[in-house]
């Protein structure tokens, strides 16, 4: 089945809700970066958040950048997502793999340390718009829901689950993002905390056979959720030959011409895709001609 993800809202008004099953996505990026399962479960809720957080946007250029820096063995994570909860992501260092916790659990946190959490969104705008928080966990879900409460003034609860399998391969992936609207009782955020922590994980429930769809109904039970719509998402670098070449292009005359002088072919490859872009000689000689001397 493709991933999709869900969106809707309560009929009374007061709350928003989506839900993603990112499986085959999270699958994709471990495939792309050859990550070990902690890698995997940190990159895939990453991705998975920034998927909720893009669909989310009304302009259809726009996108949303999710950037994890913490003190962990981990390092930087980074995930896109368009306005349709397509993404692509990195991390610094997906090789690394920690101790399970107490309870058997992937150690994110561990992985993740302490940091910050940075939520880019870009709308056409002249300036794009940024928020910075601290993060809460590392564990990713609280501190987007954090993020949301502290930059956004929005309350929410969040949920992100990726289960590893034992050949390392993403068995499943999903989360959930439940949010207050204007007007809606103050009580009823504690009600939807209260919830989440009454129920299985996001993975959990997946593992059950529950989809997407069954889990926000499941969340919202009583609430008399309605469905506003439903579409696939997928892993998706945006890359080109092109876009390469104007990025080539911006290192600046003097890089240029040292490559030219130094170098028969230059590698460039995409940290989103792993795709690698080889230029000739002749090609950076052209690029180079492009660059006007400074004065």
């Amino acid at each position: 089945m493709n991933d999709f993800i869900v969106r809707g809202i309560t009929k009374d008004g007061f709350i928003k809700a989506a839900a993603v099953q990112s499986t085959e996505l999270v699958e994709e990026a471990r495939r792309i970066h050859r990550t070990l399962p902690l890698a995997t479960a940190a990159l895939g809720r990453t991705l998975t958040a920034a998927s909720l957080m893009g669909d989310e946007l009304k302009e259809e250029d726009g996108s949303v950048t999710l950037q994890v820096r913490g003190d962990g063995p981990l390092g930087a994570i980074t995930a896109v997502s368009d306005s349709e909860g397509n993404v692509r992501g990195y991390l610094q260092n997906p090789a690394v793999d920690l101790p399970l916790k107490t309870n058997g659990k992937l150690d994110v946190g561990g992985g993740v340390g302490q940091g910050v959490l940075t939520v880019i969104k870009d709308i056409g705008a002249k300036e794009p718009f940024s928020g910075k928080v601290e993060l809460l966990s590392g564990e990713i879900a609280e501190d987007v829901a954090y993020y949301y409460y502290a930059s956004e003034q929005i309350p929410t609860v969040c949920a992100l689950g990726v289960l590893v399998d034992t050949d390392q391969h993403v068995k499943q992936a999903g989360g959930y993002i439940i949010q207050l609207m204007p007007g809606a009782p103050d009580g009823l955020v504690s009600i939807l905390e209260a919830r989440v922590q009454e129920t299985p994980s996001m993975t959990t429930m997946m593992e059950q056979g529950m989809t997407a769809e069954e889990v926000l109904q499941y969340m919202l039970d009583g609430m008399r959720f309605e469905e506003l719509y439903k579409h696939d998402v997928k892993y998706e670098c945006k890359c080109s030959r092109q876009k390469v070449e104007q990025a080539v292009l911006s290192i600046g005359r003097e890089e240029l011409k040292r490559l030219y002088e130094e170098e028969e072919t230059v590698k460039v490859t995409c940290q989103f895709c792993d795709k690698e872009y080889v230029f000739t000689k002749e090609e950076i000689g052209n690029m180079l001609l492009q660059t006007p001397e400074k004065p």
